[in-house]
């Protein structure tokens, strides 16, 4: 088929919270413009609409510029460049400005105060609909081709697009050969990997507690320097929870290698600074001032009664047993249970809405303060196509934002022109 003769102005593959804000801030500095957004499936900001539970965990309250590029296992150096331009106080008065007023909680994510995902979409959709933006649904990439000053762009509907400038901000790619149109462009790609994931452990007694949650628990995969600590919820499946899925993004690219077999080391009491020594002392102390109290009554460490009670099962310790009665081998088991248990992980599972692809468009070859191509005149990137991916927390939707107003401005004002 054919190309159009009427070429677009700009062409933006993918709808999702990228897309969208290339789309709508160009087309606010360019109303004239026709602009056109593919996206392959039949929704709009579906990741947008699941994400923190349905309320949307639009950004961070990071606002020191030097610690936030911190929380990118990937693509910082990219981070550190573009903050500059388009921060997270920034995307806080850019949603403000349009009515929607975003909230902080204790953890630093922030929230629309309605605590729906809808207020986000709804704000981006009007946007849209105010500048003309035109959506074309069910449309894959299959290719695009660079034809002297224009784009052809081929989708899997058949149809041949023109375009002066084009956008790719089609999300994280998972398998390699995914990339391929891009190569054939000269750019060089990053093998794609998993980030933000729950650790598997089949068959382990522990998954018998499903919906117990530690606020401070550190982790740490033995054998490397890789720990975190944080809230860790026990699941029927394993171990999920925010230092659990950090620590699958920092070690993204390790556990893929090892294929998601490798064994973790947990401190239960971290949070209240125990550790082995400092555990065997208390005990001490506590069997020589309450020899008649049962342990299980102790609950000596502010850990749920549930959890509490199964350290000691699996340590040898009956209910009725008193500190008085506590054996050494029982003992040092407990200890080591709540300061240094041991895991085996075997696989991984997708943490519902914040799975994230780490991987993508070697950034090196991307002009961090416009996004454009170093490669391509007029090819821009926007979010999670880069190989750039945050911990979790609301910095992958920042990437997004930040990556996207970028990407706009670059394209709307020409600002640093490929030559």
């Amino acid at each position: 088929m054919s190309p159009s003769t009427d070429p677009y102005d700009l062409v933006v593959i993918g709808g999702g919270a990228a897309g969208f804000f290339t789309a709508v801030n160009t087309a606010r500095l360019q109303p004239h413009w026709k602009i056109l957004v593919v996206e392959k499936t039949g929704k709009l900001l579906s990741k947008v609409k699941v994400s923190g539970g349905g309320r949307c965990n639009v950004t961070h309250a990071c606002f020191d510029k030097k610690e936030f590029p911190l929380y990118y296992p990937r693509g910082a150096s990219l981070v550190k460049r573009y903050i500059h331009q388009f921060f997270t106080t920034d995307t806080i008065d850019w949603f403000q400005q349009r009515g929607v007023h975003l909230k902080k909680e204790n953890d630093g994510r922030m929230f629309p105060d309605t605590d729906d995902s809808q207020t986000i979409i709804d704000v981006l959709l009007r946007e849209a609909s105010r500048y003309g933006v035109e959506f074309q649904l069910h449309a894959g990439l299959v290719g695009i081709k660079k034809n002297q000053n224009k784009f052809d762009i081929h989708l899997s509907n058949g149809k041949i697009i023109e375009a002066l400038h084009c956008c790719l901000a089609c999300g994280g790619l998972n398998k390699e050969s995914s990339f391929d149109w891009l190569r054939q462009l000269g750019h060089s790609i990053i093998k794609p990997a998993p980030s933000l994931f729950t650790f598997n452990c089949p068959g382990h007694t522990l998954i018998g507690l499903m919906g117990i949650s530690v606020p401070v628990v550190k982790v740490k995969i033995s054998g490397t320097k890789l720990e975190q600590t944080g809230p860790v919820l026990i699941t029927h499946w394993g171990l999920s929870g925010p230092a659990v899925l950090r620590l699958s993004a920092w070690g993204a690219r390790l556990l893929q290698e090892k294929e998601y077999r490798f064994t973790i080391q947990l401190n239960w009491l971290e949070g209240e600074g125990w550790n082995a020594a400092s555990v065997l002392s208390y005990f001490e102390q506590h069997r020589q001032e309450h020899p008649s109290q049962q342990l299980t009554n102790s609950r000596m460490f502010q850990l749920p009664q549930r959890l509490w009670d199964y350290f000691l099962t699996e340590s040898g310790i009956a209910p009725p047993i008193r500190f008085a009665e506590l054996k050494k081998k029982d003992e040092n088991k407990l200890i080591k249970l709540l300061t240094d248990m041991t895991m085996e992980i075997n696989g991984k599972t997708t943490f519902k809405e914040e799975f994230v692809t780490a991987g993508g468009v070697d950034c090196t070859e991307i002009d961090a303060m416009a996004m454009q191509s170093k490669l391509v005149p007029d090819l821009y990137f926007a979010g999670e196509i880069m190989d750039v991916d945050g911990i979790t927390g609301g910095f992958n939707f920042q990437h997004a934002w930040s990556s996207g107003y970028l990407a706009a401005l670059s394209i709307a004002t020409k600002k640093d022109q490929f030559n």
